[in-house]
């Protein structure tokens, strides 16, 4: 199901978005990122459309995805 990241507090959007940089693990190649920057970057990415909250009911969790993943839909 997906989520709109409006309907979030921005303290709770934070949280989501600091809990989904860190277990992502992405290699950002030579130049390492800030967390601060990290966000930023997850945050425009939801407010561009390029990414969207989903929530897993099986699993129970919330989740950022690619909107990609969801075109077909």
């Amino acid at each position: 199901m997906l989520i709109p990241w409006q309907q979030l507090t921005a303290e709770t959007l934070d949280s989501v978005i600091e809990s989904y940089v860190l277990r992502e693990g992405t290699d950002y190649g030579w130049e390492e990122k800030s967390l601060a920057e990290k966000v930023e970057d997850v945050r425009a990415q939801l407010q561009r459309g390029e990414a969207v909250l989903v929530w897993s009911e099986l699993h129970e969790t919330l989740n950022i995805m690619p909107q990609g993943a969801f075109d077909d839909e």
